[in-house]
């Protein structure tokens, strides 16, 4: 077991705590719920320079990683849902950004099976995305109202990044969908 993958399996072991102290019934709950994730977050860099840096790339980082990027990301939504449901656009950009992570799962996936796995590599759009979506996160867990347009506008920026994003990777995609060899 690499230290990566330790620092991988570390996020996946914050989730329960995370929900758990996220639901607690005292005024410091949200926003050490916010501490919490913001420590996944910092977990979630650290794996992957630690791999890249000491070649600790393992096939089951590989599966692994993404798996609990998403997971830390999805609850963290649902959370903040369950506090801004009465924002629909809140609700909607929340549903983008998981619907979007699904269907570019699937994709890459997919894209793997072909061999055409690069044809979909993370961009420069994907990790401008991924910072204000953390920034946004942490804020908005943070339960501060005062704090609120900062992650409010980050989640938005968030959203448009991640459909812009989807096209880009559906795009690049396209012709392998279409080819005949993959029907």
């Amino acid at each position: 077991m690499t230290l990566a993958n330790r620092l991988t399996l570390t996020r996946i072991v914050l989730i329960p705590l995370f929900v758990v102290v996220f639901f607690l019934p005292f005024w410091w709950a949200h926003f050490v719920s916010a501490i919490i994730f913001s420590v996944a977050a910092i977990t979630d860099w650290a794996d992957g320079y630690v791999a890249r840096k000491y070649n600790q790339s393992t096939p089951f980082g590989a599966f692994l990683d993404p798996v609990a990027d998403k997971l830390m990301v999805v609850i963290a939504l649902l959370l903040l849902v369950s506090i801004h449901h009465h924002l629909v656009w809140f609700v909607v950009a929340s549903a983008v950004i998981v619907g979007r992570e699904i269907v570019i799962s699937a994709l890459r996936e997919w894209m793997a099976a072909v061999g055409q796995r690069a044809s979909v590599a993370v961009s420069h759009i994907g990790k401008l995305k991924t910072t204000l979506q953390m920034t946004a996160l942490i804020v908005l867990l943070t339960d501060i109202k005062l704090l609120y347009p900062v992650g409010f506008i980050a989640l938005g920026g968030a959203a448009v990044l991640t459909l812009w994003s989807m096209v880009l990777y559906l795009r690049a995609a396209w012709p392998h969908l279409l080819s005949e060899e993959n029907q």
